[in-house]
């Protein structure tokens, strides 16, 4: 066993690398975001850079308007000269990169440039125009890009500022200095060439057949890994080509003025020297002041440090410092030297589940006797990382810890938006959505992308922690296919590691760096980015792979900073399984000591599934209610994983009669697997290191593998996850008929009573029983009542009810399961219809979100089975909404308390409704009020 290795966390980056708008607005310090620009080709366009950034050019031809970010693609949808590619089989409508794929499926058709069958091998240009105050005169400016795709030139009122060489890949951050041609006090103009992937990739066959063979991932070679770019825009078996390879500026840009003094890459380390003691919080702040004039420069560095989403006291001190003419100077401040560096009682950033994510505000500010020069403001969290990894029969298991304590990680894989399209609303919906399934840990994938700041801003905030892959794959770097010689230009890739690096280190969501999704880089480019983590991080993990499965060459160095394995492990399974087969995994250990990738397709509702599936008519050549549409919207991921959830559903509840009946039917496919993978995580949690889903989220409208789909519509699954992964949970484990107490949390449960109730379809009481005084003292597991006697002598279908009460008979969890000794569950049909009664508790209406608590109760002697409530706005349900609880079942005489909010700018104006429907419920519809007495 090796001995705990505990690593610090530092904060947000900023300086020359810069994030969203949260400069100060001080007349001499700001950052302004460019929008509005022109798109157009260059097949098209003639003129030089050097024209076109002139604020007089005029064009003979019509340039499309687009908003920043937008790739190309995007923006000529927007425009409507592509059809959506989300939608039905639109993609087949509009030209791939590759020309021997436009050829094989007739695309060059669709081509909008009238003599170019392909219009994405030319340079695409963006264009805009901005004023710059004439009081800014003097000040230095940089443009900075957050992100382009693939290659980058940049002209400033008719002066190049960077070529093709310098802006490359897909990850970097690029700031230029353009103070020597910005003219104050009129319109200034900037043109940007972007340029296509060095190498289109060459996709797979499309997915155009329901059940359909497996997808290539990455294209039958992998060659889109020749380029350092969002690998799975050439195609992955849950995502299409994306038809342009996502080229275009898909990050934000930004013009920023500041004085002659400029504040560049801060580096805050936040330390708990007395670890298990939290009490004491250490500070180091490192950053570089640059001074770009030709005079020396004396001045104050002031740094002020208050609470963001708590009450505190704030502190704020200053120091004289000097930058000589044309140069920069480290300065390094730490707890040794600055007793207000020194934070006594901090509160704590921690993991959701485990805490509060409390977060500080840090304002840094350097001014001398003619002004402030350079001000900058960002968010930041007190929290260390620690790892440790264990050999268990032959397995290593990695496991992490938060400020000093073990956390079991319990997450997914979440991927980018199809068209890397998602807005900063989007990205806090989405984590929103995360923290409210109980999810603590969101991966990022190595085939897609690093995501933008105001994802990252999101995780802070929700107190999710983030695995991050680099941009490598088994699928394109030779594990699987592709070459390790790929990317071809190793520089490339190690300048984007840099730059990832610094832009994200400082997050406290980011939990650990991995060398790439099921596989390896060649070894110059491993060995950069552990190295990169080492030097420009060396406050969190680093681990090879996110498969313990791929193993690394002899002589390789293994994670940081134990030199061990990564001991997680991907693989599946990925089809539908019968929640005794997961128990039966995780009670075997193996390579479920840390589950790194798991799932089931996980279809959506039928509340989004017409929008996902816009023709939902059957194709009776395929099992009800398929067509070949669904194929391209992921049901084509292998015949033997949706034939076998198909098959399953079909087997267990009955041929679909209706498309409703269809779905519904899918949902307690959905409830059921998702509550056998983390309950049996669950099971064995002092025993696992996490289970983590392939995975969270949609690319674009999807029927696969995903808890919320593309719509942000949640499946049953997510509402099994959230119920599965409470603080204190009661459970039914499936490999001993044994009801548990699951604590998730670092203090003691209290004495507790549990109860377990058993009743028939008809809802006839069979058995009840009640045990009192249970409880765990610390996170573990306590198996609290045998139900297999009772269970062996029950022929048909049967439903065990848990509660766990509080002494006080609060009921702080509640669970349902339906069991038949041979999985029949035809009987459900049967079931006759009641209704429940549903009280408004409770009615907050906030300026950013509104909320409603409500009761729902089941007064009659019948169980109200898979009760849905749904938040409605005019005929639709508003999505997101974030329900407590949902998709459950009360036994007679039985009630339960949920909420639900909904953000204002989905909910409002006007009040919304909740319509109430169910397995064998009436539907009814709630009328929700403004405010409660």
């Amino acid at each position: 066993m090796k001995k705990l290795l505990h690593v610090s966390f530092f904060l947000f980056f900023i300086g020359f690398l810069v994030t969203t708008s949260v400069f100060a607005q001080n007349g001499t310090v700001k950052q302004v975001k460019l929008v509005n620009f022109d798109l157009q080709s260059s097949a098209l366009v003639k003129e030089s850079g050097s024209d076109l950034s002139s604020a007089t050019y005029h064009s003979s031809i019509y340039w499309f308007p687009v908003k920043v970010p937008s790739t190309v693609l995007t923006g000529l949808v927007a425009n409507h000269i592509y059809p959506d590619p989300y939608q039905g089989l639109n993609n087949m409508l509009i030209p791939d990169a590759s020309d021997q794929f436009n050829k094989e499926y007739n695309l060059e058709q669709y081509s909008h440039l009238p003599n170019d069958p392909n219009p994405w091998k030319k340079p695409y240009w963006y264009r805009t125009t901005f004023q710059v105050p004439a009081a800014d005169k003097g000040r230095r400016f940089q443009l900075i890009f957050k992100g382009i795709n693939y290659r980058a030139a940049v002209w400033v009122n008719g002066k190049q500022i960077a070529d093709s060489t310098q802006m490359v890949g897909m990850f970097a951050e690029h700031n230029l200095d353009v103070s020597k041609v910005i003219v104050a006090g009129t319109d200034n103009a900037l043109a940007v060439e972007i340029y296509p992937l060095d190498y289109p990739g060459y996709p797979a066959k499309e997915q155009l057949q329901a059940l359909g063979p497996f997808y290539e991932n990455g294209g039958p070679t992998g060659d889109i890994g020749k380029n350092v770019t969002m690998l799975c825009s050439v195609g992955w078996d849950w995502m299409p080509p994306v038809r342009d390879r996502n080229m275009g500026i898909w990050q934000p840009v930004y013009l920023r003025t500041t004085g002659a003094v400029t504040i560049g890459r801060p580096k805050l380390v936040t330390d708990l020297p007395i670890l298990p003691d939290t009490s004491l919080a250490n500070l180091s702040l490192n950053l570089t002041l640059t001074n770009n004039t030709h005079a020396d420069k004396k001045g104050k560095l002031t740094v002020s440090i208050k609470p963001e989403n708590f009450e505190g006291i704030p502190v704020q001190f200053s120091q004289a410092e000097h930058v000589g003419a044309n140069s920069s100077a480290v300065v390094d401040l730490d707890a040794s030297t600055i007793s207000k560096m020194i934070i006594n009682k901090p509160h704590l950033w921690w993991p959701n589940g485990y805490g509060k994510a409390n977060l500080y505000r840090i304002r840094l500010q350097y001014a001398d006797a003619s002004g402030v020069q350079d001000d900058t403001t960002f968010v930041f969290g007190i929290r260390t990382v620690s790892s440790k990894a264990t050999n268990v029969n032959g397995f290593v298991r990695r496991d992490f810890y938060v400020n000093g304590k073990r956390v079991h990680l319990d997450g997914g894989a979440w991927v980018p938006d199809m068209m890397v399209n998602r807005d900063s609303a989007r990205y806090d919906y989405e984590m929103h959505l995360c923290r409210n399934a109980n999810v603590n840990l969101v991966r990022i994938w190595g085939g897609g992308v690093t995501p933008p700041d105001a994802f990252w801003n999101a995780a802070d905030r929700y107190g999710l922690m983030v695995w991050s892959d680099f941009w490598v794959t088994g699928d394109t770097q030779g594990e699987f296919k592709g070459s390790p010689d790929w990317p071809l230009e190793g520089n490339v890739f190690v300048n984007n590691v840099k730059s990832t690096i610094y832009r994200i280190r400082n997050h406290p969501s980011l939990l650990v760096w991995t060398g790439g999704n099921e596989g390896h880089a060649r070894k110059e480019l491993y060995d950069a980015m552990r190295d990169n983590v080492i030097a420009l991080d060396g406050t969190r993990p680093f681990i090879p792979s996110s498969s313990g499965f791929a193993k690394l060459p002899i002589g390789w160095k293994g994670s940081w900073p134990d030199d061990m394995p990564s001991g997680v492990y991907s693989g599946g399974p990925y089809a539908w399984r019968d929640p005794k087969e997961y128990y039966k995994l995780a009670d075997g250990g193996h390579d479920w000591v840390f589950k790194d990738e798991t799932g089931i397709p996980s279809q959506p509702p039928y509340t989004t599934l017409a929008k996902t599936i816009p023709n939902l008519v059957w194709d009776t050549k395929l099992p009800f209610p398929l067509n070949n549409s669904w194929g391209y919207h992921d049901a084509a991921t292998g015949a033997a994983q949706y034939d076998k959830y198909y098959d399953e559903m079909v087997k267990r509840y009955g041929a679909p009669a209706t498309m409703v009946n269809f779905s519904d039917k899918m949902q307690l496919m959905n409830y059921v697997g998702y509550q056998g993978i983390f309950e049996a995580a669950g099971h064995k949690l002092n025993e696992t290191g996490g289970v983590m889903l392939w995975k969270l989220n949609a690319a674009l409208p999807s029927v696969v593998w995903q808890i919320y789909d593309w719509y942000l519509e949640p499946n049953a699954g997510y509402y099994a996850m959230q119920n599965a992964c409470e603080p204190v949970h009661v459970q039914f484990n499936q490999d001993d008929s044994t009801a548990a107490i699951i604590n998730r949390i670092y203090h003691a449960t209290g004495s507790l009573i549990a109860e377990a109730a058993i009743y028939d379809t008809d809802s006839k009481l069979i058995k009840s029983v009640k045990v009192e005084h249970v409880g765990l003292a610390t996170t573990g597991t306590q198996e609290v009542i045998p139900l297999k006697d009772i269970l062996r002598d029950i022929k048909t279908v049967s439903f065990v009810v848990l509660n766990l009460k509080n002494t006080a008979g609060k009921t702080i969890s509640h669970n349902v399961y339906w069991l038949s000794p041979g999985n029949d569950f035809t009987t459900l049909s049967t079931m006759k219809n009641t209704r429940v009664q549903v009280k408004v508790l409770k009615a907050e209406i906030g300026k950013s979100e509104d909320r409603w608590t409500l009761q729902f109760t089941n007064n009659t002697g019948q169980i109200a089975f898979f009760v849905r409530p749904q938040l409605m706005k005019n005929g639709q349900e508003v999505m997101p909404s974030y329900w407590t609880g949902n998709y459950f079942t009360l036994a007679p005489n039985e009630h339960i308390t949920v909420s639900v909010s909904a953000p204002i700018a989905k909910s409002g104006p006007g009040l919304p409704t909740v319509l109430v429907e169910g397995w064998n419920l009436d539907k009814q519809v709630i009328n929700l009020p403004a405010n409660t007495k």
